[in-house]
């Protein structure tokens, strides 16, 4: 699997995401500024990814402050949150990521200021290191689902390019593999970024894992013909009542789905599950400049100054989740919010598979 991203002696590599798959280039970030830069203009994607992101911008944003007093600090932190913050506002974990720092650095409060620099620094190490071990476990959970000789689709990029590696939705594809099931992956092309042709498509390949890349308009007829087996995508943010904020036209092929009666599953680590939230529709939801709609790699493909309306996510109601598969178990979206409240037993509500 291809390293997404990386703190190497204080600087934050990250693939460059924009120049696959023709091109692999890491991008040296040496300030948070460059960070953002990077959130903001898709060097980085994906929910978990930007997340890790977000915790070494801020490590090491801190690096540059200048004081000896905790306050003092915090004041300085501040730019660096609101920075990251307001980069990519419908993905929640750039949001865990700075609600977090606060809380771990309140609890460390009496410390040496360089003694937090250097907390920060390991905290970001343990931010990656432990979304691959979440990863794998979405992987485990979700796999049960999976039979020999399924075929799977899939819509934009919710693999190890999308995280700190293996990936969530890709997570239960490469679990199953492991396990010595046949499987086939149908990656939708996720206009207008093309992130399941370019980027999808590219890392199974790279892991042998055999895919069929299609346009968006084809998941229908393939579906209607009864090619598919089951569905799983990632999500950018889950709420309390079950609704899934994905990349656009993941609503679409929900829909889809349901109508031909195929299980739609999302993987969904804890992280990106916003419980302040009661319903998908006070979801904040990115709309991005037209340049990507009306351009294809540098080259302009519509009538010049036609209007563009460019909705990166939307939302899919909890009626078209099947089941929501996280480190802890998989889930009906009813029951998502169960898992935020204390000494609930995840065991009894967690979906099992059947047969």
């Amino acid at each position: 699997m291809v390293k997404t991203i990386e703190l190497v002696g204080g600087v934050v590599r990250m693939l460059d995401q924009t120049r696959l798959p023709r091109e692999v280039v890491y991008v040296e970030c040496r300030d948070y500024q460059k960070v953002a830069r990077g959130i903001r203009e898709l060097w980085i994607r994906g929910a978990p990814a930007i997340g890790i992101a977000a915790s070494m911008g801020i490590a090491v944003g801190a690096q540059a402050i200048k004081t000896g007093s905790f306050d003092e600090f915090m004041k300085g932190l501040e730019p660096v949150f609101q920075t990251l913050l307001a980069t990519r506002p419908t993905a929640v974990n750039i949001q865990w990521a700075v609600e977090r720092t606060r809380k771990l650095l309140a609890e460390r409060k009496g410390e040496p200021i360089d003694s937090l620099k250097d907390f920060l620094l390991e905290e970001a190490q343990r931010v990656l290191d432990g979304d691959i071990q979440i990863n794998r476990a979405i992987g485990r959970h979700g796999a049960q689902f999976i039979k020999d000789g399924d075929t799977i689709i899939t819509h934009c990029n919710a693999g190890s390019l999308a995280t700190g590696g293996y990936g969530t939705a890709t997570g239960p594809m490469r679990a199953a593999v492991e396990d010595g099931k046949k499987i086939h992956v149908y990656a939708d092309e996720t206009r207008p970024v093309l992130q399941g042709c370019r980027l999808t498509a590219w890392e199974l390949m790279e892991d042998g894992i055999p895919v069929t890349l299609i346009t968006d308009n084809t998941a229908g007829a393939i579906l209607r013909k009864g090619e598919i087996s089951l569905a799983i995508v990632g999500t950018d943010r889950t709420v309390a009542n079950g609704d899934v904020a994905n990349k656009i036209g993941t609503y679409s092929l929900a829909v889809l789905c349901r109508e031909n009666n195929v299980p739609f599953y999302v993987a969904a680590p804890l992280s990106s599950i916003d419980f302040s939230i009661p319903s998908g529709d006070l979801i904040p939801i990115e709309e991005r400049g037209p340049e990507e709609v009306t351009h294809v790699f540098g080259c302009h493909i519509a009538p010049e100054g036609v209007k563009v309306r460019n909705i990166a996510f939307d939302v899919t109601p909890a009626k078209y989740v099947t089941g929501i598969i996280t480190e802890k178990g998989v889930f009906r979206p009813e029951d998502i919010h169960r898992l935020n409240e204390p000494g609930a037993d995840l065991e009894a509500i967690m979906m099992k598979a059947k047969g």
